[in-house]
């Protein structure tokens, strides 16, 4: 064979394996697994972001997720406070079959001879120990993500004691000790997520560390700063941002821990960038409750309703309490800057994440997925939203907690409905004319009110009520 032959020959069998190994290549990048990255404000009103159309906020970072992706502008979560929301998220089911589950576990553990033999200081010390640790026994996302091989980390917000016990591999919040639980001043803060609570207050490492260590994916994160929950203390480059524009003080001191979130944000997706890693990973975006701050507010004046949100923020019993913008952005894979008027509730989102990566959601799944919704394939599958309040804003309980209340929404195209079974209250507000609820029109749509007390009753008779623990 002459010389030029085996050149030819040589250069041809070059090419065909370079060909099947690009070919190899990217059919193995189209087949990875996406990270996912489940973005969770806390304390973020409905309202106060530059892509909702309040062009006072700076929130460039989040205005830019939500053009990179799809806007759902009626999400709702099931309560109007952090713990069971973020529940909802963790196992896909509603707060009041959380607490039904968790009190038939509680019940069945008490009778096991482990309990049994406990003196009666060691069982309420345990009792005690059950209520911040019972999600180890649910079937979690992290422990559901663990079937395709998904590394996860937490970080923020976290009432569950520690990681470990919602099936984390790693995470920011290590829980506590006795002497701390009955010593520490400032346990409450411990109660909320401990070291948690300083992600992008205070740092960032723990994340990068995380992401480093996992580059090669798939991972998924629970980025959850304590923002812009009280204390209002962002740095004065953030305040700076709403000096001399007519707001309020309190607003000012608000909007700056909400572009103290959004800059986290851009931290983040930064640094994802730097490391290649954009392309290929789902970011998702939920609050947790709603707010109430307007430029024109002042709430200083009242501690309690400054650090609640206002008269319609959390605890309290309106639309702004429970709504969200929910966004779902993918490059290459979810069509980019649209706004969806479809329902959707929180639970969803952990059932839209399971389906995008090809594990069977449970059958005890208050959510359904979105996957369809989302590439347009077919409309919402919710024609209302339903959820409760355990406990409401008070005069009187100025706590937290406020009264022990058993109370329902339903919110529908037209309607805002709140029924307050406790008080007997009911509340009907028009979507269209009233978003914010101050027109109570109950007394003239009694066939409505009968209508959306019949769909609540069906309701709780399907998945209980709270008012029962």
């Amino acid at each position: 064979m002459s010389k030029q032959l085996v050149l030819f020959a040589a250069f041809t069998l070059a090419l065909i394996s370079y060909s099947n190994r690009s070919e190899a290549s990217k059919k193995s990048k189209e087949s990875r697994l996406p990270n996912i990255v489940l973005l969770i404000g806390d304390d973020h009103g409905y309202p106060y972001f530059g892509f909702n159309d309040a062009g006072y906020m700076h929130t460039p970072n989040m205005d830019k997720l939500a053009e990179r992706g799809t806007v759902f502008t009626n999400g709702y979560v099931p309560v109007a406070h952090c713990a069971p929301s973020l529940r909802t998220l963790m196992t896909g089911i509603l707060p009041t079959e959380y607490d039904h589950w968790k009190n038939q576990k509680k019940v069945s553990l008490m009778e096991t001879s482990e309990y049994q033999n406990l003196d009666a200081d060691e069982r309420k010390e345990w009792e005690e120990d059950f209520t911040y640790q019972s999600m180890k026994y649910y079937e979690t996302l992290p422990r559901l993500l663990k079937q395709k091989g998904y590394k996860t980390w937490q970080g923020g917000k976290w009432w569950e004691f520690s990681y470990q016990v919602g099936g984390f591999d790693e995470g920011m919040t290590k829980g506590w000790t006795k002497e701390q639980k009955e010593s520490d001043p400032e346990f409450f803060l411990t109660l909320m997520g401990g070291d948690g609570t300083e992600l992008v207050r205070k740092t960032m490492d723990p994340v990068y560390d995380f992401i480093d260590k996992n580059k090669e994916g798939p991972f998924f994160l629970w980025f959850a700063p304590e923002l812009p929950h009280w204390p209002f203390n962002a740095p004065q480059k953030y305040y700076d941002l709403y000096e001399g524009k007519g707001m309020t003080e309190s607003a000012k001191k608000y909007y700056a821990n909400c572009s103290w979130w959004d800059d986290g944000v851009g931290i983040l997706m930064d640094y994802m960038e730097k490391k290649g890693l954009m392309e290929n990973t789902i970011f998702i975006y939920v609050n947790d409750n709603g707010w109430e701050q307007a430029p024109n507010q002042e709430f200083r004046h009242d501690e309690y309703t400054w650090h609640l949100g206002g008269e319609r923020g959390k605890g309290s019993f309106y639309d702004p309490s429970f709504r969200t913008p929910i966004i779902f952005s993918w490059p290459g894979k979810i069509e980019t800057g649209v706004r969806k008027q479809d329902f959707m509730h929180s639970a969803d989102i952990t059932a839209t994440i399971l389906n995008y990566v090809g594990i069977n959601i449970p059958d005890n799944f208050y959510g359904t997925s979105y996957t369809d919704v989302i590439s347009g394939k077919e409309n919402g599958k919710r024609d209302v939203i339903i959820g409760e309040i355990d406990n409401i804003r008070s005069a009187e309980a100025q706590v937290f907690g406020g009264d022990r209340t058993e109370g329902y929404f339903l919110r529908s195209r037209d309607w805002f409905f709140t029924w307050n079974k406790t008080k007997k209250e009911i509340n009907l507000y028009n979507m269209h004319n009233d978003p914010f609820n101050f027109i109570n029109l109950a007394a003239k749509y009694p066939e409505v009110i009968e209508e959306y007390k019949t769909q609540v009753d069906g309701w709780i008779k399907k998945y209980g009520s709270k008012a029962e623990f």
